[in-house]
């Protein structure tokens, strides 16, 4: 029968699944995310020979129904006893598959599914000891092996503490043979299992030692006063103890409170010191926070690393990546709980992501979108990162991950708080999200395996919200002792006994229990967004200044950048074109060059007045490039090789005129104004007042302003010439005024006498 039924369902579990257009297989019924070591006819005898642990193995085949409906408690169980992993490992194999099918026929498998206990140190020839006689529950396994622990053979597995019950007289002894600061001692009756399994859950912790005393032990019990078992005691040097205060006298409450003792510490892990932590944090200074509390700060950061950081791995967004962007910003403009400016830049986006009719965008046209270079009034999304609730020890620790956790579950809260009825809007767009965009490509598998492990159960936004919180601390479990996790910041099953107390409490046979509507109730306070701090902001005035100011210099930077690509000068050859075809065009155009200067010394002046001296003219090249003659004396400057610090020696260019009034270079008029720095004149302050590729531009500046208005017709006419020309000109025209006077007169009298009779 049960071959019957693993054979129905085995096409729904069994080789490929599909989500968001890519194919994800999987084989077996476990994973590396369930903390279960998957064994291969490679590493069957590495794990299970000669191993310093003991292991617990479970044998199945894929298409079994029984296999299938106990694999989620072989789940729980492995995160159960995560903690006792240096004494006692949990491993599976799928003997359905045909790779795999002689090792498990080696170890006489012969149903399924089939559980094996491997003492540490066992011999090449050993099949293990089955397990049998427990419920499928996660409880009876615990005992199980803590059974097969106590029967363990010599060798001991070396990582394993003692767990037979301590002495009066080991007890009083202890402190000089151990170097640890703490010492638990846990009276209970001789049937109960809660002291063998603290001592486990402590197993990969410092300065603390656990050792379970009986209440037979009538010295010790009488010497603390024990009335309670269980009841746990903590021992010092000198006979000094005290009781541990937890709220249940139950093992998670035992192993949580010993967790968190001053000077305990994980295997490995520096002590947290937050005075040092605090000073050595030279990058950006530590920002106190309240842990009970939720930044606007980290998720407006989260926004940030998402939109300009996480998406911008993708230069043109299409397909699958498309619908999840769109999906993500739709859920944020209708329920992130941000501040109008951010808001009112997230149902931009989700605008102009619906309307686009196209079947991709690049991101180039969204980052423009999330920088606003509309100038939209109002709207900004903050720039750069800002932890506070997620800052971590060191720059690597927590911060984006902890943000989007975080982001998510606000999001998630904010939709049943709005009466959204769906349950699945706000967890599919993080799935999705998460599956395409997550730069941690093995943290995306994991989600998505979680998520299709039972993400169909959600029906309603209650469920979703507890939907996110069980699985988030199911990653903290498995991530608890990585080198990922902050020593100052330890993964733990949140929230803790103390953040929230009534959300914990007991079965009926003492493990440990959520009270899922307290929980909700607690999630619903916490991520409220009447909850959230607006500690360490920027108000929105300066984040709107700081967004125009960048536009501004973005626009300057690229004006000035098409400015010098549209000019002349950037066409200018180099010696890379040919350098003896420069040299023969340099000793022409300095023979010409000399030639122009001599006719220009040369040249007669009006009524023989001398030549004057070049005005001392600043001119200003940025009016001067705006003027309509720009072309015409660029044209005249590009005749001049500009030579680079490649070439052997530089060449003297030719004077090049400039002329005001929009007179043309080439017309040859007497006292053209030289414009070249290298025209003879007499010395004079130098200011640079623009550089271009290929050529530097020098003006001339005097001291002190000049006087008079004849300079600001920069044509080179001396003061005698103006006045002389101003002399005839008063002449001229009362000259012709006289003429004038003169025929109309004379036209009168001619037109009197035609008249006469």
């Amino acid at each position: 029968m049960a071959r019957c039924c693993g054979r129905a369902t085995s096409r729904f579990n069994r080789k490929m699944q599909r989500h968001a257009g890519n194919v994800m297989v999987f084989a077996g019924l476990y994973t590396a995310t369930d903390q279960i070591i998957l064994l291969t006819p490679q590493t069957a005898q590495s794990v299970l020979v000669n191993s310093t642990a003991a292991t617990v193995v479970e044998f199945y085949a894929s298409w079994c129904g029984h296999c299938i409906a106990f694999s989620p408690i072989y789940k729980n169980l492995a995160r159960d006893i995560k903690e006792w992993k240096p004494a006692v490992d949990l491993a599976a194999i799928d003997c359905s598959e045909e790779n795999n099918r002689k090792v498990c026929t080696n170890y006489s498998i012969k149903g399924y599914p089939t559980i094996k206990f491997f003492n540490a140190y066992s011999k090449p020839d050993s099949k293990g000891k089955p397990l049998r006689g427990y419920s499928r529950d996660v409880r009876d396994l615990r005992q199980a092996i803590i059974d097969q622990l106590e029967k363990h053979e010599e060798p001991w597995p070396p990582a394993c503490p003692p767990l037979e019950p301590a002495s009066e007289a080991e007890i009083d002894s202890f402190f000089e043979t151990n170097n640890v600061q703490h010492l638990a001692l846990i009276f209970e009756q001789s049937k109960s299992f809660i002291g063998k399994e603290v001592t486990l859950d402590l197993l990969q912790f410092e300065n603390i030692a656990v050792r379970r005393v009986l209440s037979t032990e009538e010295a010790l019990v009488s010497k603390l006063g024990v009335t309670d078992f269980p009841s746990c005691y903590l021992y010092y040097p000198g006979g000094n103890f005290t009781r541990l205060q937890v709220k249940f006298e139950a093992r998670m409450f035992y192993s949580y409170a010993l967790q968190r003792l001053p000077g305990v510490v994980r295997s490995g892990k520096p002590a947290p010191n937050k005075n040092i932590l605090k000073s050595n944090r030279t990058d950006e200074p530590w920002r106190p926070f309240n842990a009970s509390r939720v930044y606007m700060a980290d998720l407006e950061s989260t926004l940030h690393y998402s939109l300009r950081v996480e998406v911008s791995a993708f230069p043109v967004i299409k397909g699958d990546a498309l619908k999840s962007l769109k999906k993500y910003i739709s859920v944020l403009a209708k329920y992130f709980p941000g501040r109008p400016v951010v808001m009112n830049l997230l149902k931009s986006a989700d605008s102009w992501l619906h309307n686009v009719s196209r079947s991709e965008v690049s991101y180039d046209a969204f980052r423009a979108l999330l920088d606003n270079t509309e100038q939209a009034p109002d709207t900004a999304l903050p720039e750069g990162v800002r932890w506070v609730g997620c800052q971590g020890s060191q720059p690597h620790f927590r911060g984006f991950p902890c943000g989007v956790w975080t982001l998510f579950h606000v999001l998630t809260v904010q939709a049943m708080n709005s009466g959204a009825s769906d349950g699945l809007v706000v967890l599919s767009a993080m799935r999705d999200y998460v599956h395409v965009f997550f730069g941690c490509r093995p943290c995306a598998e994991h989600f998505e395996s979680m998520a299709q492990e039972s993400l169909t159960e959600v029906s309603h936004s209650s469920t979703a919200v507890l939907w996110l919180w069980s699985r988030h601390n199911r990653v903290n479990n498995r991530l608890a002792g990585a080198l990922s996790e902050d020593p100052y910041f330890p993964k733990i099953q949140w929230p803790s006994p103390e953040m929230c107390s009534v959300c914990h409490t007991v079965k009926v046979n003492g493990d440990h229990k959520w009270d899922l509507d307290q929980v909700l109730v607690f999630l619903t306070s916490y991520f409220s967004n009447t909850s959230i701090l607006t500690d360490y902001l920027d108000d929105e005035t300066v984040i709107l200044a700081k967004q125009s100011e960048k536009l501004a210099k973005k626009r300057i930077e690229r004006e000035v950048k098409e400015a010098t690509t549209a000019s002349p000068l950037s066409s200018l050859p180099t010696v890379q074109e040919g350098e003896e075809e420069e040299e023969e065009e340099e000793e022409e155009e300095a023979e010409g060059r000399k030639a122009r200067q001599r006719r220009a010394h040369n040249r007669p002046v009006i009524v023989g007045m001398r030549m004057r001296q070049p005005p001392e003219e600043i001119v200003d090249l940025d009016s001067f490039v705006n003027q309509h003659y720009k072309a015409k004396a660029l044209a005249a400057a590009s005749r001049v090789k500009r030579r680079t610090l490649q070439r052997k020696e530089e060449q003297e260019p030719a004077p090049v005129f400039g002329l005001g009034l929009g007179l043309d270079v080439g017309l040859g008029m007497v006292g053209l104004e030289p414009v070249e720095p290298d025209f003879e004149r007499p010395k004079r302050k130098l200011v640079q007042k623009r550089e271009l590729p290929h050529q530097i531009y020098n003006v001339e500046t005097e001291e002190g302003h000049r006087k008079g208005w004849v300079t600001m017709f920069s044509i080179g006419f001396s003061k005698v010439d103006i006045s002389l020309c101003v002399i005839l000109y008063f002449l001229s025209s009362m000259c012709l005024l006289a003429m004038y006077l003169f025929f109309k007169n004379r036209l009168r009298i001619r037109r009197a006498k035609v008249s006469l009779p």
